[in-house]
Protein backbone atom coordinates (compact mmCIF):
# COMPACT_ATOMS: atom_id res chain seq x y z
CA UNK A 1 0.00 0.00 0.00
CA UNK A 2 1.54 3.42 -1.42
CA UNK A 3 2.04 5.47 1.49
CA UNK A 4 0.26 8.84 1.98
CA UNK A 5 -3.52 10.91 2.61
CA UNK A 6 -6.54 8.42 1.81
CA UNK A 7 -9.93 10.10 1.93
CA UNK A 8 -12.71 8.17 3.61
CA UNK A 9 -15.32 9.51 1.27
CA UNK A 10 -18.83 10.21 2.96
CA UNK A 11 -21.81 9.07 0.96
CA UNK A 12 -24.21 11.50 0.00
CA UNK A 13 -27.39 11.24 -0.24
CA UNK A 14 -30.70 13.21 -1.51
CA UNK A 15 -33.13 14.24 1.42
CA UNK A 16 -35.10 11.31 1.31
CA UNK A 17 -32.23 9.00 1.92
CA UNK A 18 -31.20 7.78 -1.21
CA UNK A 19 -27.64 7.84 -3.17
CA UNK A 20 -26.98 10.79 -4.94
CA UNK A 21 -25.03 9.64 -7.83
CA UNK A 22 -24.22 13.36 -9.35
CA UNK A 23 -22.75 14.02 -5.68
CA UNK A 24 -20.79 11.44 -5.33
CA UNK A 25 -19.14 11.98 -8.75
CA UNK A 26 -18.41 15.27 -7.77
CA UNK A 27 -16.45 14.66 -4.89
CA UNK A 28 -14.62 11.85 -6.23
CA UNK A 29 -13.71 14.46 -9.07
CA UNK A 30 -12.73 17.28 -6.15
CA UNK A 31 -10.22 14.59 -4.43
CA UNK A 32 -8.27 13.88 -7.42
CA UNK A 33 -8.04 17.32 -8.30
CA UNK A 34 -6.57 17.95 -4.60
CA UNK A 35 -4.32 15.11 -5.67
CA UNK A 36 -5.24 13.03 -2.91
CA UNK A 37 -3.50 9.56 -2.68
CA UNK A 38 -6.37 7.56 -2.78
CA UNK A 39 -10.08 7.60 -1.93
CA UNK A 40 -11.81 5.05 0.62
CA UNK A 41 -15.36 4.34 0.09
CA UNK A 42 -18.12 2.36 2.05
CA UNK A 43 -16.11 3.04 5.29
CA UNK A 44 -17.89 4.27 8.70
CA UNK A 45 -17.77 7.54 6.85
CA UNK A 46 -19.48 6.32 3.94
CA UNK A 47 -22.16 5.07 6.56
CA UNK A 48 -21.78 1.56 5.49
CA UNK A 49 -23.64 0.49 8.33
CA UNK A 50 -26.65 1.32 6.78
CA UNK A 51 -26.39 0.38 3.62
CA UNK A 52 -27.86 -2.59 2.02
CA UNK A 53 -25.49 -4.89 0.41
CA UNK A 54 -26.83 -4.10 -3.17
CA UNK A 55 -26.09 -0.59 -2.21
CA UNK A 56 -22.68 -1.42 -1.17
CA UNK A 57 -21.44 -3.09 -4.11
CA UNK A 58 -23.14 -0.19 -6.42
CA UNK A 59 -20.75 2.38 -4.63
CA UNK A 60 -17.91 0.36 -5.19
CA UNK A 61 -18.68 -0.51 -8.65
CA UNK A 62 -19.51 3.61 -9.39
CA UNK A 63 -16.08 4.69 -7.78
CA UNK A 64 -13.70 2.21 -9.04
CA UNK A 65 -15.32 3.10 -12.77
CA UNK A 66 -15.17 6.62 -12.46
CA UNK A 67 -11.51 6.71 -10.17
CA UNK A 68 -10.00 4.68 -13.04
CA UNK A 69 -7.06 4.46 -11.85
CA UNK A 70 -6.08 8.03 -11.39
CA UNK A 71 -5.41 7.47 -7.62
CA UNK A 72 -5.66 4.04 -5.01
CA UNK A 73 -9.07 2.85 -4.41
CA UNK A 74 -10.34 1.55 -1.62
CA UNK A 75 -13.33 -0.23 -0.50
CA UNK A 76 -14.47 -0.74 3.03
CA UNK A 77 -15.86 -4.84 3.14
CA UNK A 78 -15.57 -5.70 6.58
CA UNK A 79 -18.55 -7.24 8.42
CA UNK A 80 -19.38 -9.07 11.90
CA UNK A 81 -20.43 -12.42 9.89
CA UNK A 82 -16.91 -13.94 8.18
CA UNK A 83 -19.42 -15.19 5.47
CA UNK A 84 -20.50 -11.62 4.24
CA UNK A 85 -16.75 -10.17 4.63
CA UNK A 86 -16.10 -13.05 2.33
CA UNK A 87 -18.77 -11.62 -0.22
CA UNK A 88 -18.03 -8.25 0.19
CA UNK A 89 -14.23 -9.03 -0.74
CA UNK A 90 -15.17 -11.16 -3.75
CA UNK A 91 -17.19 -8.75 -5.17
CA UNK A 92 -14.76 -5.19 -4.67
CA UNK A 93 -11.82 -7.73 -6.25
CA UNK A 94 -13.87 -8.12 -9.24
CA UNK A 95 -14.39 -4.60 -9.34
CA UNK A 96 -10.88 -4.42 -9.77
CA UNK A 97 -9.96 -2.15 -6.33
CA UNK A 98 -6.53 -1.78 -4.91
CA UNK A 99 -7.33 -3.21 -1.38
CA UNK A 100 -10.04 -3.44 0.81
CA UNK A 101 -10.42 -2.02 4.26
CA UNK A 102 -11.92 -4.28 6.64
CA UNK A 103 -12.72 -3.56 10.35
CA UNK A 104 -12.53 -5.92 13.34
CA UNK A 105 -15.70 -7.70 14.04
CA UNK A 106 -18.12 -5.59 16.05
CA UNK A 107 -20.94 -6.39 18.47
CA UNK A 108 -20.44 -10.19 18.62
CA UNK A 109 -17.06 -9.76 20.86
CA UNK A 110 -14.14 -12.32 19.27
CA UNK A 111 -11.22 -12.21 21.24
CA UNK A 112 -7.95 -10.86 19.07
CA UNK A 113 -7.05 -14.58 18.19
CA UNK A 114 -10.33 -15.19 16.73
CA UNK A 115 -10.71 -12.04 15.07
CA UNK A 116 -7.44 -13.19 13.35
CA UNK A 117 -8.11 -16.47 12.96
CA UNK A 118 -11.28 -16.71 11.67
CA UNK A 119 -11.71 -13.22 9.88
CA UNK A 120 -8.59 -11.62 8.71
CA UNK A 121 -6.96 -14.72 7.74
CA UNK A 122 -9.79 -16.59 5.94
CA UNK A 123 -10.61 -13.23 3.80
CA UNK A 124 -6.80 -13.42 2.91
CA UNK A 125 -6.54 -16.76 2.12
CA UNK A 126 -9.39 -16.49 -0.44
CA UNK A 127 -8.64 -13.55 -1.93
CA UNK A 128 -4.08 -13.62 -1.72
CA UNK A 129 -3.97 -11.09 -4.32
CA UNK A 130 -6.05 -8.22 -2.22
CA UNK A 131 -4.39 -6.50 -0.41
CA UNK A 132 -6.16 -6.24 3.07
CA UNK A 133 -5.95 -3.30 5.31
CA UNK A 134 -6.89 -4.21 9.05
CA UNK A 135 -9.24 -1.54 10.46
CA UNK A 136 -8.57 -1.25 14.57
CA UNK A 137 -11.28 1.13 16.70
CA UNK A 138 -12.36 -0.96 19.73
CA UNK A 139 -14.24 2.53 20.81
CA UNK A 140 -17.17 1.16 17.94
CA UNK A 141 -16.44 -2.30 17.87
CA UNK A 142 -16.46 -3.26 21.20
CA UNK A 143 -13.64 -6.23 20.17
CA UNK A 144 -9.70 -5.33 19.16
CA UNK A 145 -6.94 -7.48 17.32
CA UNK A 146 -3.99 -6.72 19.48
CA UNK A 147 -0.83 -5.97 17.89
CA UNK A 148 0.68 -9.17 18.61
CA UNK A 149 -2.64 -11.07 16.57
CA UNK A 150 -1.58 -8.10 14.10
CA UNK A 151 2.35 -8.98 13.95
CA UNK A 152 1.39 -12.83 13.50
CA UNK A 153 -1.20 -12.07 11.15
CA UNK A 154 1.40 -10.29 8.67
CA UNK A 155 3.98 -12.90 8.85
CA UNK A 156 1.43 -15.33 7.61
CA UNK A 157 -0.59 -13.39 4.93
CA UNK A 158 1.85 -11.35 2.74
CA UNK A 159 -1.25 -9.35 1.07
CA UNK A 160 -1.49 -7.65 5.17
CA UNK A 161 1.26 -4.85 5.00
CA UNK A 162 -0.50 -2.30 7.09
CA UNK A 163 -3.00 -1.14 9.26
CA UNK A 164 -5.53 1.88 10.04
CA UNK A 165 -5.22 2.83 13.81
CA UNK A 166 -7.98 3.85 15.24
CA UNK A 167 -7.77 3.15 19.18
CA UNK A 168 -6.45 6.59 20.22
CA UNK A 169 -4.24 4.82 22.53
CA UNK A 170 -0.15 5.88 21.96
CA UNK A 171 1.27 2.52 23.72
CA UNK A 172 -0.97 0.50 21.45
CA UNK A 173 0.44 2.42 18.22
CA UNK A 174 4.06 1.86 19.83
CA UNK A 175 3.43 -1.92 20.57
CA UNK A 176 2.43 -1.93 16.94
CA UNK A 177 5.66 -0.92 15.59
CA UNK A 178 7.55 -3.01 17.88
CA UNK A 179 5.55 -5.94 17.51
CA UNK A 180 5.33 -5.41 13.07
CA UNK A 181 8.89 -4.11 12.56
CA UNK A 182 10.07 -1.26 10.70
CA UNK A 183 8.83 -1.82 7.58
CA UNK A 184 5.06 -2.33 8.08
CA UNK A 185 2.82 0.92 7.08
CA UNK A 186 0.76 2.05 10.01
CA UNK A 187 -1.85 4.61 8.95
CA UNK A 188 -3.53 7.18 11.36
CA UNK A 189 -6.87 6.34 11.74
CA UNK A 190 -7.48 9.71 14.26
CA UNK A 191 -7.39 12.99 12.17
CA UNK A 192 -6.34 15.08 15.16
CA UNK A 193 -3.51 12.37 16.24
CA UNK A 194 -2.00 12.21 12.49
CA UNK A 195 1.42 14.96 12.87
CA UNK A 196 1.87 13.64 16.49
CA UNK A 197 1.93 9.81 15.59
CA UNK A 198 3.68 10.44 11.94
CA UNK A 199 6.06 12.30 13.98
CA UNK A 200 6.80 10.11 17.39
CA UNK A 201 9.73 7.91 16.71
CA UNK A 202 8.37 5.26 18.66
CA UNK A 203 5.24 5.00 15.77
CA UNK A 204 6.49 6.54 12.35
CA UNK A 205 2.57 6.11 11.18
CA UNK A 206 3.47 7.10 7.26
CA UNK A 207 0.33 8.57 6.10
CA UNK A 208 -3.76 8.95 6.97
CA UNK A 209 -6.96 7.76 6.49
CA UNK A 210 -8.83 10.84 6.55
CA UNK A 211 -12.21 12.18 7.31
CA UNK A 212 -11.67 16.12 7.35
CA UNK A 213 -9.68 15.04 3.67
CA UNK A 214 -13.54 15.71 2.18
CA UNK A 215 -13.21 18.87 2.93
CA UNK A 216 -9.48 19.67 2.41
CA UNK A 217 -7.75 16.97 0.12
CA UNK A 218 -4.93 19.28 -0.83
CA UNK A 219 -4.02 20.26 2.78
CA UNK A 220 -3.96 17.17 4.14
CA UNK A 221 -2.52 15.10 1.64
CA UNK A 222 0.47 18.12 1.91
CA UNK A 223 1.11 17.44 5.30
CA UNK A 224 1.43 14.13 5.22
CA UNK A 225 3.69 14.40 2.39
CA UNK A 226 5.86 17.21 4.21
CA UNK A 227 5.95 14.94 7.30
CA UNK A 228 7.29 12.07 4.91
CA UNK A 229 9.79 13.81 3.42
CA UNK A 230 11.07 15.35 7.11
CA UNK A 231 9.73 18.94 6.66
CA UNK A 232 8.41 18.70 10.16
CA UNK A 233 8.27 22.58 10.64
CA UNK A 234 6.18 23.18 7.57
CA UNK A 235 4.50 20.22 8.63
CA UNK A 236 3.76 21.81 12.30
CA UNK A 237 2.55 24.95 10.57
CA UNK A 238 -0.27 22.99 8.80
CA UNK A 239 -1.25 20.85 10.88
CA UNK A 240 -2.00 24.23 13.38
CA UNK A 241 -3.44 25.97 10.85
CA UNK A 242 -5.98 23.03 10.08
CA UNK A 243 -6.55 22.32 13.71
CA UNK A 244 -9.53 23.35 14.49
CA UNK A 245 -11.14 21.34 11.17
CA UNK A 246 -9.30 18.45 12.26
CA UNK A 247 -11.09 18.97 15.96
CA UNK A 248 -14.41 18.90 14.11
CA UNK A 249 -14.59 14.93 14.01
CA UNK A 250 -16.28 14.34 17.01
CA UNK A 251 -18.27 16.85 18.52
CA UNK A 252 -19.24 16.86 22.55
CA UNK A 253 -21.52 19.21 24.27
CA UNK A 254 -23.67 18.91 27.28
CA UNK A 255 -26.67 19.47 26.89
CA UNK A 256 -29.63 20.15 29.61
CA UNK A 257 -33.02 18.44 30.46
CA UNK A 258 -35.22 18.18 33.26
CA UNK A 259 -33.08 15.54 34.86
CA UNK A 260 -29.78 16.87 34.56
CA UNK A 261 -26.88 17.16 32.49
CA UNK A 262 -26.04 14.82 29.65
CA UNK A 263 -23.27 14.70 27.22
CA UNK A 264 -24.05 14.40 24.02
CA UNK A 265 -21.33 13.00 21.43
CA UNK A 266 -21.96 13.60 17.31
CA UNK A 267 -19.36 11.27 16.38
CA UNK A 268 -18.18 10.85 12.74
CA UNK A 269 -19.80 11.39 10.01
CA UNK A 270 -22.74 13.19 11.67
CA UNK A 271 -20.11 16.35 12.17
CA UNK A 272 -18.58 16.09 9.03
CA UNK A 273 -21.57 15.97 6.69
CA UNK A 274 -23.28 19.23 8.78
CA UNK A 275 -20.00 20.98 7.83
CA UNK A 276 -20.41 19.76 4.23
CA UNK A 277 -24.34 20.90 4.22
CA UNK A 278 -23.25 24.21 5.55
CA UNK A 279 -20.85 24.80 3.14
CA UNK A 280 -22.94 23.62 0.23
CA UNK A 281 -21.08 20.70 -1.03
CA UNK A 282 -22.92 17.35 -1.84
CA UNK A 283 -23.50 15.58 1.55
CA UNK A 284 -27.28 15.36 2.44
CA UNK A 285 -28.19 14.35 6.03
CA UNK A 286 -26.95 11.34 7.62
CA UNK A 287 -29.29 8.27 7.55
CA UNK A 288 -31.03 6.95 10.66
CA UNK A 289 -30.18 6.51 13.70
CA UNK A 290 -28.13 9.41 13.15
CA UNK A 291 -29.64 12.26 13.30
CA UNK A 292 -28.62 16.25 13.64
CA UNK A 293 -26.46 18.46 15.58
CA UNK A 294 -27.45 20.06 18.97
CA UNK A 295 -27.90 23.45 18.73
CA UNK A 296 -24.58 23.48 20.80
CA UNK A 297 -22.85 21.34 18.52
CA UNK A 298 -23.65 23.60 15.30
CA UNK A 299 -22.33 26.50 16.85
CA UNK A 300 -18.77 24.84 17.40
CA UNK A 301 -18.85 23.88 13.89
CA UNK A 302 -19.82 27.67 12.73
CA UNK A 303 -16.94 29.64 14.72
CA UNK A 304 -14.02 26.51 14.08
CA UNK A 305 -15.05 27.63 10.32
CA UNK A 306 -15.68 30.82 10.47
CA UNK A 307 -12.44 31.06 12.16
CA UNK A 308 -10.36 29.03 9.49
CA UNK A 309 -11.44 31.15 6.78
CA UNK A 310 -10.55 34.74 9.07
CA UNK A 311 -7.31 32.95 9.72
CA UNK A 312 -6.33 30.69 7.14
CA UNK A 313 -8.64 31.71 4.18
CA UNK A 314 -6.29 29.92 1.61
CA UNK A 315 -7.67 26.67 3.29
CA UNK A 316 -11.37 26.73 2.41
CA UNK A 317 -10.33 27.77 -1.11
CA UNK A 318 -10.29 24.72 -3.16
CA UNK A 319 -13.66 23.82 -1.74
CA UNK A 320 -15.36 27.56 -2.88
CA UNK A 321 -13.83 27.43 -6.34
CA UNK A 322 -14.87 23.37 -7.36
CA UNK A 323 -18.19 24.11 -6.44
CA UNK A 324 -18.65 27.43 -6.91
CA UNK A 325 -19.58 28.15 -3.05
CA UNK A 326 -19.47 32.16 -1.49
CA UNK A 327 -17.76 31.14 1.69
CA UNK A 328 -19.00 34.41 3.06
CA UNK A 329 -23.06 34.09 2.55
CA UNK A 330 -22.57 30.56 3.55
CA UNK A 331 -20.73 30.85 7.11
CA UNK A 332 -22.44 33.95 7.86
CA UNK A 333 -26.07 34.01 6.90
CA UNK A 334 -28.29 32.10 9.54
CA UNK A 335 -30.70 30.39 6.67
CA UNK A 336 -27.66 28.43 5.83
CA UNK A 337 -28.20 26.82 9.78
CA UNK A 338 -32.03 25.94 9.34
CA UNK A 339 -32.49 22.58 9.63
CA UNK A 340 -29.14 21.14 10.56
CA UNK A 341 -29.43 20.97 14.55
CA UNK A 342 -32.44 20.33 17.03
CA UNK A 343 -32.54 20.92 20.62
CA UNK A 344 -31.72 17.53 23.38
CA UNK A 345 -35.80 16.36 23.68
Amino acid sequence: MKKGCITALITPFTQNGELDKKGLEQLIEFQIQNDITGILVTGTTGESPTFKWQEHNHVIALAAGQINSRCLVIAGTGSNNTDEALMAAGHAAKEGVDAILMVDPYYNGPSSLEIRKEYYEAVAARYPDLEIIPYIIPGRTGAQMLPQDLALLAQSCPNITCVKEATGNLDNMKLTRQCCGPEFKIFSGDDALVYEIMTDPDILACGSISVMSNIVPGFMAQMVSLINHGDINEARQLQSALKPLLDLVVVTTTEQTPFGPVTCRARNPLPLKTVMQLLGMPSGPCRRPLGKMTRQGLDKIVTALQTVHADHPELLTPVAEFFNIDLDDRLHNPIHREGLCYGYE
